[in-house]
């Protein structure tokens, strides 16, 4: 498993599951379509911003959506956004038309049940419902 001291306690990478939560277009959700990352978790289940500037390379994204190729990519934190900062899903380093935004990520726990909603790359947000959390 992989760690890192955070301040006097140990920090260990979380696997987080993402199904699409029911819409319009997919009044049951959906669990065909969605997200798997791994991130470093605080003792709320928020991400740990400390924690990951250590853990960067290890924090990956696959991003699952019914019969599509799914596509991988990295956790990434930027400058800008809701409350000065937003966590992204980047896809192609050299790029940002890809990169699909988390809206308030930094503020929301990732706790089983819990919602959570991502801007695509189309600009259209989508809510999800966090279905897993276990040790990455």
């Amino acid at each position: 498993m992989n760690e890192v001291t955070a301040g006097a306690t140990t920090r260990a990478l979380s696997r987080i599951r993402l199904h699409l939560a029911r819409s319009k277009e997919f009044p049951e959700g959906s669990a065909r379509h969605g997200y798997e990352f791994i991130a470093p978790l605080d003792d709320e289940g928020h991400i740990d911003a400390e924690a990951w500037k250590d853990l960067r390379p290890a924090c990956t994204v696959t991003r699952f959506w019914a019969n599509e190729a799914p596509e991988h990519g990295r956790l990434v934190h930027r400058a800008g956004g809701v409350g000065g900062s937003s966590w992204v899903f980047d896809y192609e380093e050299d790029a940002s038309d890809d990169d699909e935004t988390g809206y308030r990520f930094g503020d929301h726990a990732f706790v089983p049940g819990e919602y959570v909603s991502l801007r695509d790359e189309d600009g259209d947000m989508h809510t999800f419902t966090v279905f897993s959390v276990v040790p990455a």
